[in-house]
């Protein structure tokens, strides 16, 4: 026999709020779950298609606000895409993303209709760092077509993408966009320094943009890649503008991200900044 569980509130037809011996308030959410239920009914768990945790107040309060404003239809076709990313991926995702995502694509829903669109400037670069994120969330945006007729433009599936590494991940939607951000600020210093205009959709630039992002998740870690001395003396003598650039770059990514970061990354920028000058 499922386990019974007291209701705290019915926020609507298809979700409740209950009170779980083990983990306090947790979110019930499956077709007409709240359906005449009141305050300090019992429900069994079984009835739920998907439960998760209420981790703070602040949180509670976020997702009881977010649903006085969705409706039913998109909270119930929101929990079938969340069920869908999480089996796409083959792994769970972090609670946060039913608050995030649902909000995102209601907003974006609502952008549609008006006729209001946001252009995403790290497109190419999500895509390239995030492949299996971006290809779900491809699939998402036609799922929303094909539910609700609104055709996404292509930089939902870079928003969406990013929802999906956060929730994968635990890393804020905030964080990853600093990151990339400071991606873009040294892909300037690049195109600046050594006087070139990058092509997106070259491999090479594909290369050092994955480059850089792993360069400041080892800042971030405290990561080192060791010591190449003779490595180190060849390039400085063979390529000495790269090899001062990749310098330049990692003041940057220190001043930006304010840790240190291992002398060794110079190395390897080096080899991928002369890649880009069509020399090696």
């Amino acid at each position: 026999m499922s386990e019974m569980i007291k209701v705290i509130k019915a926020l609507n037809n298809n979700v409740v709020i209950a009170e779980h011996p083990l983990h306090q308030e947790v979110v019930l959410i499956g077709k007409g779950i709240g359906f005449q239920v009141k305050k300090n009914d019992f429900i069994t768990l079984d009835k739920a298609d998907k439960t998760f945790i209420l981790k703070d107040e602040n949180e509670k309060e976020q997702y009881v606000n977010l649903l006085s404003h969705v409706d039913n239809d998109t909270i119930e076709f929101m929990q079938d895409i969340l069920v869908f990313i999480e089996e796409s991926m083959g792994q769970k995702l972090n609670e946060h993303i039913h608050i995030a995502l649902t909000d995102h694509i209601n907003f974006a829903i609502h952008r549609m209709q008006q006729d209001m669109q946001f252009s995403n400037p790290f497109l190419m670069e999500i895509e390239s760092l995030y492949p299996n994120e971006y290809k779900v969330a491809k699939q998402v945006v036609d799922k929303v077509q094909q539910k609700m007729g609104i055709i996404f433009p292509t930089g939902e599936i870079g928003f969406i993408a990013l929802h999906i590494h956060s929730a994968i991940t635990d890393k804020s939607i905030s964080d990853l966009n600093r990151h990339h951000q400071l991606i873009s600020k040294l892909v300037q210093i690049i195109e600046e320094n050594l006087d070139i205009e990058m092509e997106k959709n070259r491999i090479d630039y594909h290369r050092l943009i994955q480059h850089l992002y792993r360069a400041i998740v080892r800042a971030h870690h405290g990561e080192k890649l060791g010591e190449q001395k003779s490595l180190a003396e060849m390039l400085k003598l063979t390529y000495p503008i790269c090899y001062n650039l990749a310098w330049k770059l990692i003041k940057v990514m220190q001043k930006q991200l304010n840790k240190p970061v291992d002398e060794s990354e110079a190395l390897y920028l080096t080899i991928h900044l002369q890649r880009l000058t069509n020399k090696i």
